[in-house]
């Protein structure tokens, strides 16, 4: 095949991809129309059954509110996690009710839809008139770039909206953070964060001091190693004022002793769930000042039960390395940031023990309480779920994976399991 004819089968197949995302846009808005919860005011919402199905505002003012726990089968079905795929639907919503050339543009092909939806997420805070206007000037999208879009969005509020723009330019400071990022195998992490000038310049110039004391002391790494060094050196002198009763650097160990382990022979650690070397274990506990605290080891296959509902500090562990997230389908929050539901619920006998406790974030225990979400436990840490319209998704520790529709024999009923739990 020739270069030119392998291109043009490129562009063939482009084409088609889009198409059958524009296909799927139109299915999404039709779904949309279908499930709008009505209601007086913004914070519409409808009894069914006895709950409260809440309409979810996913797009900007103006576009219709859909039913929650409707969107969380629409986006499993879709196969995106639950934030992404609200996000998803929402940017479509935007495009279809509140940018109607841009969505026009969309469905003529003239528009490819990932720049539709970069468009759709600047427009979402904006008012209904600044999104007109955002709309107005976009007769021609495929010609506009993200800087243009950029000032014509900053145009529109400073128009439509001149109160929210001092608003927001004079709370910009409450947006400000520091955030700590997980360990990666090197045992390195990523600081990022938003800082009041005047306290980052002042921290820039401390780090840079310190930086260049390291150099004059001996120290021979590169000037970007040693600031590094200087900002862990600035957060130890912090450690030393014994605020809390016991200074220095805390670490909890827990150490699983096996044949290959007194052997010698294994060289893996874990930070949380991140594998990392014995070595740099070592080094980060030879620090000085350093607080060790060595816990017993956890065997995540272990039932214990106890007659309370409340749940044990030791279980809650166990659960959350044994599952690691939410175990609702292709949900990723953490487990530590995560409701423990009894899956036989506990007023019907249900034990507090970790093989009855299933992670599930505070939206997603919601829905298995209050609507037609069913899951049951074929094995401890496997789970497969129902929607409410039947489709089955079994999540375990290998991810999500959707299963052909079943009849209702099958359909697990809430709390009810194939393998049943430790005895009290």
């Amino acid at each position: 095949m020739t270069s030119t004819a392998l291109l043009a089968d490129l562009r063939a197949e482009v084409r088609g991809r889009e198409e059958s995302v524009v296909r799927e846009w139109a299915g999404i808005v039709e779904w949309a129309a279908g499930n709008t919860v009505t209601g007086p005011g913004a914070g519409a919402a409808t009894i069914r059954d006895g709950f409260v199905d809440t309409g979810l505002p996913i797009a900007g003012e103006g576009a219709p509110l859909v039913s929650e726990f409707a969107l969380m089968e629409l986006v499993a079905v879709l196969g995106r996690s639950p934030d992404g795929g609200r996000v998803y639907v929402g940017r479509v919503l935007e495009c279809a009710w509140r940018l109607p050339q841009v969505y026009a543009s969309v469905v003529a092909g003239r528009l490819a839809p990932w720049r539709a939806e970069r468009i759709a997420e600047a427009t979402r805070p904006l008012c209904p008139d600044a999104a007109a206007f955002v709309d107005r000037q976009l007769f021609n999208a495929t010609g506009v770039g993200w800087a243009q879009l950029e000032r014509l969005i900053a145009e529109a509020v400073i128009r439509f909206d001149p109160e929210r723009y001092e608003a927001e330019r004079a709370a910009a400071s409450d947006h400000r953070y520091v955030e700590v990022g997980a360990p990666d195998t090197n045992g390195l992490v990523s600081i990022d964060g938003l800082l009041d000038a005047a306290d980052g310049r002042d921290l820039d110039q401390a780090i840079s001091r310190r930086a260049t004391l390291l150099g004059r002391l001996g120290n021979e790494a590169s000037l970007d190693v040693r600031r590094s060094q200087a900002l862990g050196d600035l957060a130890r002198n912090d450690l030393t004022l014994d605020i809390e009763g016991t200074p220095g650097r805390k670490a909890v160990l827990n150490i699983h002793l096996t044949n290959t382990t007194l052997a010698g022979s294994n060289p893996v650690g874990r930070w949380d769930q991140q594998p990392i070397s014995a070595e740099q274990i070592r080094e980060w506990l030879a620090q000085p000042g350093m607080s060790v605290t060595v816990r017993p080891v956890i065997d995540l296959a272990g039932h214990v039960p106890v007659t309370a509902y409340e749940i044990p500090d030791r279980h809650r562990q166990q659960v959350e390395l044994r599952d690691h997230t939410c175990r609702f389908p292709y949900c990723t929050r953490a487990a530590m940031r995560c409701d423990l539901d009894h899956a036989i619920p506990h007023n019907r006998g249900g034990p507090t023990c970790p093989c009855n406790l299933v992670p599930l974030c505070r939206r997603h225990h919601r829905a298995k309480t209050h609507s037609a979400w069913r899951y049951q436990v074929t094995k401890i840490g496997t789970y497969v779920w129902r929607s409410p319209a039947g489709f089955h998704f079994e999540v375990s520790h290998r991810g999500t994976h959707q299963h052909d529709h079943s009849d209702d024999r099958e359909d697990p009923e809430p709390g009810v399991y194939r393998q049943q739990p430790a005895a009290r």
